[in-house]
C-alpha cells in the first residue's frame, strides 16, 4: 500500500458507530463500480481467504444485495442488503443485516452510508491520475450488534477486504 493514501478506521461505541475513510489510487467511476457491481464486488468483498457470493443483487432504491461470505470448507454466512438510497457515482446507503440462507433476517442490522469523491493527486503526480476517497458510516441500532461484529473481527476483517479492493482496482486500472 502506498503510504500517502489515507486510511483511517475508528470505532465509536459511544456513538455504535464505525467510521472509516480510505483512498484508493483509481478513478471515481472504478471505484463505484467495485462497490455497485456485482461482477467486481464479488472479487473482493470478503477477507482472505474467505470470498463472496452473491446470489441476488438490484442495485435501486428498494433493492437489494443477498450475499455470502463462504469458507474455504464451504461454510457460508449470509448477509442482506436492503438499499435506501443511491446518488450516481457520490453516496449509497443500505441497510445490512446478517441472515440465515433463505434470506430472513436477524435484526437488529447496521445502516451504511457510503460516500465516494474524487481527491486531487499529489503535485508530483502526472495529470488524470485518479484518485477516489471512499468514506464509511456505519452505525448500529444495537450496541450489542456493534460488540459481536467486533468479536467476529470486522476491523481487521474489513481492512483486508479493503486491502483486497486496492490490488484488484491496481489490476483493473493498470496502476
Amino acid at each position: 500500500m502506498k503510504n500517502d493514501l489515507l486510511f483511517d478506521f475508528t470505532l465509536d461505541k459511544s456513538k455504535k458507530t464505525a467510521f472509516i475513510n480510505r483512498e484508493f489510487d483509481a478513478d471515481l467511476s472504478l471505484v463505484w463500480d467495485a462497490f455497485t457491481k456485482q461482477e467486481i464486488l464479488d472479487q473482493w468483498w470478503a477477507p482472505k481467504p474467505w470470498s463472496s457470493k452473491t446470489k441476488v443483487m438490484n442495485f435501486e432504491p428498494g433493492g437489494r444485495r443477498f450475499y455470502a461470505m463462504v469458507s474455504p470448507e464451504g461454510q457460508e454466512r449470509w448477509s442482506v442488503q436492503k438499499y435506501s438510497s443511491i446518488s450516481p457515482k457520490t453516496n449509497f446507503k443500505f441497510l445490512n443485516a446478517f441472515a440465515d440462507e433463505n434470506e430472513n433476517p436477524e435484526l437488529p442490522g447496521s445502516e451504511w452510508d457510503l460516500s465516494f469523491s474524487e481527491e486531487n493527486a499529489r503535485p508530483d503526480e502526472p495529470v488524470g491520475r485518479g484518485r477516489t476517497k471512499v468514506s464509511v458510516t456505519i452505525y448500529n441500532e444495537s450496541l450489542e450488534r456493534m460488540e459481536k461484529m467486533i468479536e467476529m473481527g470486522f476491523k481487521e476483517g474489513f481492512m483486508m477486504t479493503l486491502k483486497s479492493l486496492e490490488d484488484l482496482l491496481a489490476t483493473l486500472s493498470g496502476k
